[in-house]
């Protein structure tokens, strides 16, 4: 049974003063939401970030970023937008992923303080209260933890999974229980839309950023409607992205491994013909011979394609193109 929030009724201030052209209010909180395949949620998201914002400040802005959502999500975030200004949308002409929509909000954001969260409520609007008042106290970022997530177990383990993976291959360390959900300073902002790598993973990027930092606590809920559209498949395509932009470990470990293999092979190769000269013993016929080729290669041939991997980012940085292309925003955006 879905907790129903009252219905909310604007501010009409600050309402009339946006519809008769005047000059918009300063803006003191933004909430940046990259939507996709979650129309049926957008309502309640809406209800529920509206009223829990009016708690904070009349002053707030909603991004809605459409990363052309299969379910047709752009005219009821145009619907929305038409009837309360301070709701902004912008739609992609194409997919461009997660982290290039929280970019694009981002970029757009005008407020002291910007929310980032998902459109699937997972990211409860009512944490929101707390997540500001702890930011009061002098932080410049604030990030959920999820104290006990409500993800499939699959989901919960590919996380895990890929939480481990990349703090090996960067010798850092990061939470799974963290994900996007948290509140960041405009300074946090500000700097954060410097930062325009191709390969985006926007919580790792705000860790590097280095600004005072916190975490609260804060209850994971279900997902309103539909499924996860991360799969297996997009998740390790992300992970490896993420890896190799932030990570050269995987080419010292293949420097290292080549290292072993070459030395392995040497002390074979003394062991061989010693056996030979001392011993009288011949060396083995041609399947060991063979065996070896066909590992050596194999190792080659891997290598060779982590380094065309990092030679590929290269090539994409080096291109200039944008992270994102916008087809269509609304009015006030």
């Amino acid at each position: 049974m879905k907790k129903e929030f009252p219905v909310f009724i604007a501010r009409p201030a600050v309402i009339a003063q946006m519809e008769e052209g005047l000059p918009e209010p300063p803006v003191h909180i933004s909430v940046v939401v990259p939507v996709y395949g979650c129309k049926t949620c957008l309502g309640e998201l809406y209800r529920q970030l509206a009223y829990n914002l009016e708690l904070l400040a009349g002053n707030f802005e909603i991004i809605l970023v459409d990363d052309r959502s299969p379910d047709g999500s752009w005219p009821y975030i145009k619907q929305l937008a038409q009837e309360d200004p301070r709701i902004k949308g912008i739609l992609f002409s194409r997919n461009f992923g997660q982290h290039y929509a929280i970019t694009a909000g981002l970029d757009c954001a005008r407020g002291d303080w910007v929310v980032v969260m998902d459109c699937d409520l997972q990211d409860r609007p009512q944490e929101i209260v707390k997540l500001y008042n702890k930011a009061q106290e002098g932080f410049d970022i604030v990030v959920a933890s999820r104290a006990k997530r409500k993800d499939s177990f699959y989901k919960r383990c590919c996380s895990s999974l890929f939480h481990k993976v990349f703090d090996y291959f960067t010798d850092g360390k990061t939470d799974a229980s963290i994900a996007n959900f948290g509140i960041y300073s405009r300074s946090v902002i500000n700097n954060f839309i410097k930062m325009r790598e191709r390969s985006r993973a926007f919580p790792l990027f705000i860790n590097w950023l280095g600004f005072d930092s916190t975490t609260v606590t804060v209850e994971h809920g279900a997902r309103y409607e539909g499924e996860s559209s991360y799969n297996f498949s997009r998740m390790m395509a992300l992970a490896i992205s993420i890896v190799i932009a932030q990570s050269n470990k995987p080419l010292k470990l293949s420097i290292k491994f080549g290292l072993l293999m070459s030395f392995a092979s040497f002390l074979s190769g003394l062991y061989f013909i010693g056996k030979k000269i001392f011993l009288g013993i011949p060396v083995p016929g041609w399947t060991s011979v063979i065996v070896s080729i066909f590992f050596i290669g194999g190792l080659l041939f891997a290598n060779l394609g982590i380094i065309g991997i990092y030679i590929g980012n290269i090539f994409d940085e080096t291109k200039g193109r944008p992270l994102y292309i916008v087809k269509e925003t609304t009015d006030r955006l």
